[in-house]
């Protein structure tokens, strides 16, 4: 369970992520207002997924660490992986729409011109200092309590920094050199950034809803854990499923039938909370069952 400390830390920082997103998405669409580029709505659009992400993290945080109950016995964490399909889905809608328009602007006979660059590059620098920020602030949350949506958010966050420097370039491109398409070549490049990062988070959200695997070095490093563990003499049926930030285990272990039962739940609660400090984000269930009795 996790300390009511740690609780408001986390809480603090995806708080922190959803203000962020709110101030940057209001500066970018005035900015979109006044300069027209196509870079500024990139820019635009990659905040509007930090607020929905940003919100997401939030509503994870408070729903994923209440407790299994009746009707939830494995517990919540599975609302994080909702939240990210339904992410996935309006970032590959937001790069389709940009990409498009970033065609089109490069296609067309007279594309539209650049305005205002100065105020959008104050707004984009003004993004790269509050994201700056809310990284650093982050980097110490998750540091402190292990969070995996902390984590997620800070890493979408510093990737952020990107498409903001290219909005940049694209702003002082076109005041000071005239070189209007380099906004659309931006925004063409950021489309494609977030398609990627779309079809990444979709895949990821889709694979745990439909109870996949754990990555195969958690898997490698459990079965070394039970090969090598005094008193199991062989392991069978481990399997493995992830949901939200969590892992579940179960795994069959097979003991000496001759051992007192006190012994054989000690044997299998040490390899239990083996398992779960090598790996902190795993609910670990072990089944005992007695050697050389056919359990294979």
């Amino acid at each position: 369970m996790i300390s009511r400390h740690d609780s408001r830390l986390n809480l603090s920082a995806t708080a922190a992520s959803v203000a962020v997103a709110l101030v940057l998405s209001g500066a970018k669409l005035w900015a979109l207002s006044q300069t027209g580029a196509l870079s500024v709505a990139a820019s635009l659009a990659d905040s509007g997924l930090d607020l929905m992400m940003s919100l997401g993290g939030l509503a994870a945080v408070l729903y994923a660490a209440r407790p299994a109950d009746d009707d939830h016995t494995f517990g919540h964490t599975s609302v994080e992986d909702l939240a990210a399909l339904a992410q996935s889905l309006f970032i590959l809608v937001a790069s389709v729409v940009i990409g498009i328009s970033a065609v089109q602007r490069l296609t067309g006979d007279a594309p539209s011109p650049v305005t205002a660059e100065g105020a959008g590059i104050a707004v984009m620098v003004l993004s790269m200092v509050l994201t700056l920020a809310l990284v650093l602030w982050q980097g110490r949350v998750a540091r402190q309590t292990g969070s995996r949506v902390v984590k997620a958010d800070r890493l979408h966050y510093l990737g952020d920094l990107v498409p903001n420097v290219g909005a940049i370039a694209a702003l002082v491109a076109s005041r000071w050199f005239g070189l209007g398409l380099i906004d659309a070549i931006v925004a063409l490049a950021a489309s494609g950034l977030l398609a990627f990062g779309g079809v990444r988070i979709g895949a990821g959200a889709w694979h745990a809803l439909m109870d996949r695997a754990a990555d195969p070095d958690t898997v490698a490093g459990i079965e070394q854990l039970a090969r090598d563990w005094p008193g199991i003499q062989g392991f069978h049926d481990l399997q493995t499923r992830q949901a939200g930030s969590k892992t579940f285990v179960n795994l069959h272990v097979e003991i000496d039938g001759d051992l007192l039962l006190r012994d054989a739940h000690d044997i299998g609660a040490g390899l239990r909370a083996a398992i779960r400090k090598k790996y902190p984000r795993c609910e670990v269930i072990i089944h005992k069952d007695v050697a050389g009795r056919g359990n294979r």
